[in-house]
């Protein structure tokens, strides 16, 4: 007995130093299990808080995932920040400051400019959720929604004005005519444009930003669009679900120009030829500034079954002045009929009125010579009457043949 208290006398100064050493390591193990307990928590929240709408919980999510994904980079605590870096940027659920355009802050209205200038929307976060505020429509998420949708990918890359893109039909020309129902190739030069680029209309549509090439060019691709018109002095709007062809120009220009066959050619009617350039994922292409010329071209021409420029046919003005020569000469051989069958009258009351009178040989003679003269008189008429109506005639038609080729000028 006395040799165990000796034993454990002896022990109680170890025991106590193994103690103070063991519970700060505990202590310490805790601490980390309680931080990364925390950890696991603020990401869990800040996951819940992107999936909200309202602002603050947005900027919390915002600053609990950059904080995250700058402490997984091992930069956070070097930056300070706990800014996502360039790597993460493209995966992270939060919006960059880098990126923040605080001009979109204003509505535009502080110097209005000009009357009727309205206020833009504004927003302090880049428009990010803007799509809440359109519940009714479905994201346009990569779909051609024929319904209507609305679409979260930014616009892009914008090109400088040096940059702009530009297109010029060469064929069919402004106010030409092709063979109806017969196979023919639209060419149309283009610049600016780093043609052939072109995605899954189907999987992919409007669902990436504009981009631009190492020139400062837009990635794009174009395409040609025939409409059919009554004439070509139409002017009522054209249906934009309707057409007559439609290609899309996948390959890339060859010098400068892009080609489109149609192998069935188009049956004899006036039509209307437009370009749609646009950038890789089908959307409009985009340009820096709002005063600038046509990034597309059109031009108007008809197909006819000869082949032969068309004065008529396919023109209401062209018709509308033959038919108006049709009636000029119709109306120029009842006026010979009318003049021949007066004169025709006249002669024959003359003699009746002298035969009746008993007059003389003399007086009849002279009288018939009076019929005559106002027969002849009266032929004379009619056939002036013919020629001016024959004029007006002509004069009609040519008129109407230069209003048709001045409506061609566009």
């Amino acid at each position: 007995m006395k040799f165990f208290s000796a034993s454990l006398l002896l022990l109680l100064p170890v025991l106590a130093q193994v103690e103070a050493l063991s519970i700060p390591r505990l202590a310490s193990r805790q601490l980390q299990e309680n931080s990364r307990g925390g950890h696991k928590g603020a990401a869990s929240s800040g996951s819940k808080n992107n999936a909200g709408s309202t602002t603050t919980a947005a900027a919390s999510a915002s600053a609990t995932s950059a904080a995250a994904s700058g402490s997984n980079a091992g930069s956070a605590a070097s930056s300070g920040a706990g800014s996502v870096n360039a790597a993460d940027a493209q995966t992270s659920l939060t919006l960059d400051n880098a990126v923040l355009a605080t001009g979109f802050e204003q509505n535009g209205q502080e110097n209005v400019t000009e009357a009727g200038q309205v206020p833009s929307l504004t927003s302090s976060n880049n428009f990010i959720n803007f799509c809440l505020t359109v519940p009714n429509l479905a994201i346009t998420n990569g779909q051609q929604v024929t319904a209507g949708s609305c679409n979260p990918a930014p616009m892009g890359a914008i090109p400088s004005t040096s940059n702009m893109p530009s297109a010029k039909f060469v064929n069919p020309a402004n106010g030409g005519t092709v063979p109806a129902n017969t196979a023919f190739t639209i060419t149309m030069a283009v610049s600016n444009l780093e043609t052939g680029n072109f995605v899954n209309a189907e999987t992919n549509y409007f669902s990436a930003p504009q981009q631009l090439n190492a020139q400062g060019q837009i990635i794009g691709h174009s395409h040609v669009v025939v409409e059919t018109l009554t004439s070509t002095a139409q002017t009522t709007p054209t249906d934009p679900t309707k057409f007559a062809f439609f290609k899309g120009l996948n390959a890339a220009a060859v010098g400068g120009v892009l080609t489109a066959d149609v192998t069935s050619g188009l049956p004899a009617a006036a039509y209307r030829l437009c370009s749609i350039n646009t950038a890789a994922n089908h959307q409009p292409a985009l340009v820096p500034i709002a005063q600038h010329g046509s990034l597309d071209d059109c031009v108007y021409f008809t197909a006819t079954d000869s082949g032969a420029a068309a004065a008529s046919g396919n023109s209401t003005a062209a018709a509308a002045a033959s038919t108006s020569a049709a009636a000029a000469g119709s109306g120029a051989a009842a006026a010979s009929s009318s003049a021949a069958a007066a004169a025709s009258t006249s002669g024959a009351n003359a003699a009746g009125a002298a035969g009746k009178s008993g007059a003389a040989a003399k007086s009849g003679a002279n009288a018939a010579g009076a019929a005559a003269k106002a027969a002849g008189a009266a032929g004379k008429s009619g056939a002036n009457a013919a020629g001016a109506a024959a004029k007006a005639a002509a004069g009609g038609k040519q008129r109407g043949r230069r209003s048709f080729f001045a409506d061609e000028e566009y």
